[in-house]
């Protein structure tokens, strides 16, 4: 006989045993594959869940500008008695030179930022006043906070050199201010005895990640940006508060702020001591949550497997007691070790994979019914579906192996005798 066809023979008489050993004890059966079922469901469900919360974290955190490094000086000083030395340490000549000497190879570029003492300035439009934050920004600044203006333009560098009293709004602004179905393109808000024209309408940023983590009490969303040489001439000084710039990629984050704290304590003789921020932190932060999210929920998933590959390690020793006589029977008209092995072996893998599939659909309904419920775009990965059933595999061949290695070393004669 044609080995191809000895072995389909013998996979065919594999698997009509396998179905009617199975077939004997239902419910047993059916209570190790839901076992395992759940075990995979849950793995499913956890890991599509952290993969799609990744995503939208980090989604959030890129609107902000992965590559996002701020230098700002160091106000507290470790002597109190020390006086305090006046400036911001930083300046429009430390701007120029960082643009213009080349000591920042890390930074793409960067942006002055002028903001007042107080935090927030009041503006009115007509009769309607309120508090906002109000910052000078360069031409720069958008494109490296990852901004984008729905509605009107962008800051341009005329703005800047002939300190034109334009301003870019906050969504939050332009629905308290101006109204929701207003434009505000082109009409004036004013800020003390300052007329600032609307030029453009930030699209707004999703807060919900950073708010968590302590964030919100900066919202993006509710701040006017007009050109930091006009707010510089308004506060007479030419001190500029924060440099905003943007790394070259994200792994020279800690270069180009080490490039830019560098250049500055030399440009100030080390007078000043500089803080330094970088959006990594914020990345560090998401990880180290998301992480533990994470590991909860698997640690829980695989307590499931793990007791699903009890139940079938106990139905398949129940399975051996059972049919001692009949592994005695088939050993004595010639059965080898290695068919016991494989049959009680198939079986175990057959239940296992069984839960496998059953535990992949009910992983995938339950990401459906999450995706409803929160709105996010819960989506299994492929990796994570082979992954799964790759596992509930493995869980029968390790729970399913013990049982058959017994089986298999039973002498017939003491199998025949077995009542």
């Amino acid at each position: 006989m044609k080995p191809a066809l000895l072995f389909r023979r013998y996979a065919r008489d594999a698997v009509e045993q396998a179905f009617q050993a199975l077939r004997d004890n239902r419910l047993r059966t059916v209570l190790s594959i839901l076992g395992v079922a759940f075990g995979i469901a849950s793995v499913m469900a956890v890991s599509t869940v952290s993969q799609s919360g990744r995503y939208y974290v980090f989604s959030e955190l890129q609107s902000y500008g992965l590559k996002t490094v701020w230098v700002y000086r160091k106000w507290e000083q470790d002597n109190p008695y020390a006086a305090l030395r006046q400036g911001s340490g930083i300046d429009n000549d430390d701007v120029r030179a960082i643009l213009s000497s080349g000591c920042c190879s890390a930074v793409r570029r960067i942006s002055p930022v002028v903001y007042p003492q107080d935090g927030k300035v009041q503006v009115r439009v007509g009769s309607v006043y309120r508090k906002v934050s109000i910052e000078g920004v360069g031409a720069d600044y958008l494109d490296i906070s990852n901004d984008t203006v729905e509605n009107g333009r962008t800051f341009r560098d005329e703005d800047m050199r002939e300190r034109r009293a334009v301003a870019i709004i906050g969504p939050k602004v332009h629905n308290t201010l101006f109204g929701l179905h207003t434009d505000p393109i082109g009409k004036t808000l004013r800020m003390n005895d300052l007329k600032l024209t609307v030029v453009g309408v930030l699209k707004e940023k999703s807060r919900k990640f950073l708010s968590t983590i302590g964030a919100e009490n900066y919202d993006t969303n509710d701040r006017i940006l007009i050109p930091y040489t006009l707010y510089q001439q308004l506060l007479g000084s030419k001190n500029v508060h924060t440099i905003q710039a943007e790394a070259v990629d994200l792994a020279s984050s800690e270069i180009a702020l080490r490039q830019l704290v560098e250049t500055l304590q030399r440009s100030h003789n080390y007078k000043y001591e500089y803080t330094q921020e970088s959006m990594r932190a914020w990345i560090d932060t998401a990880n180290r949550i998301l992480w533990s999210v994470s590991l909860i929920g698997l640690v829980g998933a695989l307590v499931s497997l793990f007791i699903g590959g009890l139940g079938i390690m106990n139905i398949m020793s129940t399975s051996v007691v059972e049919r001692t006589r009949e592994i005695g029977i088939r050993k004595a008209i010639g059965a080898r070790n290695g068919d016991i092995l494989a049959q009680f072996l198939f079986e175990a893998v057959f239940i296992s994979g069984l839960g496998g599939l059953l535990g992949l659909v009910m992983g995938g309904l339950a990401s459906y019914a999450l995706a409803l419920w929160t709105g996010l775009p819960l989506q299994p990965s492929l990796l994570m579906v082979a992954v799964a059933f790759t596992v509930s595999i493995l869980v029968g061949v390790l729970s399913g192996y013990y049982p058959a290695r017994h089986a298999a070393a039973l002498r017939p004669v003491d199998a025949l005798r077995y009542e």
